[in-house]
């Protein structure tokens, strides 16, 4: 009789070989021994879709989005069949699925689909008879049997949707980390993992540069309230649970900080301050499909205001040519551009019942010598646009104010 279920995803890395694939089947199998009956989900393997890619556009250099789908689809289905035949071997009893056969049903936006619902009835069928259920990440099917694939992080994505439909227990991510740090390891060395962190904290820190959990992944876990559970594939350590805020996250002010580098800011001096202008200016930024955040608006006088906004380095050409289009119609007096920049923040649902982060993050940055260019705030983020070449220094000035080099436990408030 099956205690629960547990879903388990793996990534490409934990996949990448046949060495990979069983020790991550043997992982399955001490779960399915604990008494759970446990789905798999299961990314290409290794750099398998960056291969796939570059054969199409070997082939075309702009290849239709329905079948580049069909194509990076191919990769999971691969995965998924192997890991049931290393289970095979090493007798237990497995099933392997693609998006289509559990009808993940999706929209019909190709390479960047969202998920619209899906049938847990055949899983669970299959969980009934003692199996080992394996399902293809990244790909679902639309309406009209059109295979499709969710874009970037779309395993992650995958397996807490799954989670979510067949209510399992919690949605176990396995990865080549053991777990969320209170910083980037590489840059801070001294950071920490965490124990937990909020569905909050970890959207804002995706959403600032931390990738090991994509913000859609994350959602749904919200949403639904899926416990997520991230985790070391080649370690036998817990790693960070992903969860709704508990009363005791509120005595930690900071759980972690930031860098996101590769931004540019836009400024648009001595604008007209009247009713619509902000509204016009980020329409043509939509329509020219450019993403902005920290947007700021100062007051100059009754008749004019500043605007400026930060964009990824990769989306600058663009939003420049959108502004300077729209720069007549605004009566901005100049535009001007910064690609030289940065921005460190730190994030934390404690900063709700707390005083004194703000001061705190800003002695530290200038007893650095950071200087800061802009500031941008959430409930529970502080942002600081500085000089890219002062990024990591200034993550590290953060990091030792807020103690990030210590467990949650062990720091002052």
């Amino acid at each position: 009789m099956i205690m629960a279920i547990i879903v388990q995803k793996f990534g490409g890395t934990s996949v990448a070989d046949a060495k990979k694939i069983r020790r991550a089947a043997k992982r399955v199998i001490k779960t399915v021994e604990n008494g759970f009956g446990v789905v798999v989900v299961a990314s290409a393997r290794g750099k398998q879709t960056d291969q796939l890619v570059a054969d199409a556009l070997e082939l075309n250099p702009n290849p239709p989005k329905r079948e580049m789908d069909q194509l990076l689809s191919t990769g999971e289905q691969q995965s998924v069949s192997l890991f049931a035949m290393a289970l095979d071997a090493m007798g237990y009893d497995a099933i392997s699925f693609t998006g289509s056969q559990i009808r993940m049903m999706t929209d019909s936006v190709h390479t960047k689909a969202r998920i619209k619902s899906i049938d847990a009835e055949r899983i669970h069928k299959q969980l009934d008879q003692g199996r080992i259920v394996i399902v293809a990440g990244f790909q679902g099917i639309d309406e009209h049997e059109n295979i499709t694939t969710l874009g970037r992080g779309g395993s992650d994505t995958t397996a807490v949707a799954l989670a979510a439909a067949l209510g399992a227990e919690q949605c176990e991510i396995y990865t080549d980390v053991d777990g969320i740090y209170t910083a980037d390891p590489r840059i801070f060395k001294e950071a920490v993992k965490m124990d937990q962190i909020s569905y909050d904290e970890i959207l804002e820190m995706a959403s600032l540069g931390a990738g090991v959990m994509h913000p859609r992944a994350v959602e749904f876990g919200k949403k639904y309230d899926v416990k997520i559970h991230v985790r070391s594939s080649s370690e036998q350590t817990e790693g960070t649970i992903i969860t709704h805020e508990v009363p005791q996250m509120e005595g930690v002010v900071v759980s972690g900080a930031t860098i996101q580098k590769d931004m540019a800011k836009i400024g648009l001096v001595g604008v007209d301050n009247i009713p619509g202008n902000a509204a016009k200016v980020f329409a043509h930024l939509a329509k020219a499909k450019v993403i902005v955040n920290d947007i700021v608006q100062t007051e100059l006088s009754a008749e004019k205001a500043n605007l400026s906004f930060m964009v990824d380095i990769s989306d600058l050409a663009a939003a420049r040519e959108a502004v300077e289009q729209i720069q007549d119609d605004v009566h901005c007096e100049r535009i001007f551009v910064r690609d030289d920049i940065a921005e460190v923040s730190v994030v934390g649902v404690g900063m709700r019942s707390h005083y004194g982060v703000a001061e705190k993050m800003f002695s530290a940055l200038a007893k650095a010598q950071i200087n800061i260019d802009s500031i941008t705030t959430s409930e529970i983020r502080i942002s600081c646009a500085v000089d890219e070449d002062q990024a990591e220094k200034a993550l590290e000035a953060v990091c030792v104010a807020f103690e990030l080099d210590k467990p949650a436990k062990q720091r002052g408030s």
